[in-house]
């Protein structure tokens, strides 16, 4: 049982860094001399250094995809310390449904701020040298881990 609760908190906490990774860096979208994130427009010059940073546009669809990437960190937070919180109080046989929940949603997030970005991001439409980065992805790869971990809260029975 201690294996198990290990390997699910292990997997919880990779969840967070993945969604942590996927919202600060600056490589949701690279390609020719640039990298762009939810936050800012960064342009490189040809050894990789950064040159000149500026704000991304407040489009009404970057800042959709800005809150739900913050509101899946906060949902996947809060269900990491529900976790520990029904570890500790909850009754023998009983179910981590809320933890779950709140986990689902924090998949759900993600998920629903990647799709936006893939679909609406006109630079990606416009040139085809521009490539989406390990940001990107990484925040793909979030989105099933955050929905097992969900489901695994949902079906795991506290023992002794």
């Amino acid at each position: 049982m201690l294996l198990l609760l290990l390997g699910i908190i292990v997997l919880h906490v990779a969840v967070l860094v993945l969604l942590f990774v996927s919202t600060i860096v600056s490589q949701w979208m690279v390609g020719n001399g640039h990298a762009t994130d939810l936050w800012q427009n960064c342009s490189t010059s040809s050894l990789g250094n950064v040159q000149h940073c500026f704000t991304s546009s407040a489009n009404e669809w970057l800042q959709s995809v800005q809150a739900t990437m913050i509101l899946s960190i906060i949902f996947s937070v809060l269900s990491l310390f529900l976790f520990f919180c029904q570890l500790f109080t909850l009754t023998k046989g009983g179910r981590f449904y809320i933890t779950g929940v709140f986990q689902i949603l924090a998949g759900l997030c993600v998920m629903s701020a990647a799709s936006i970005y893939t679909v609406r991001h006109p630079e990606w439409h416009l040139n085809s040298e521009n490539s989406y980065g390990f940001a990107y992805i990484l925040a793909w790869v979030a989105f099933p881990l955050a929905l097992l971990s969900g489901v695994i809260y949902v079906i795991l029975r506290k023992r002794e």
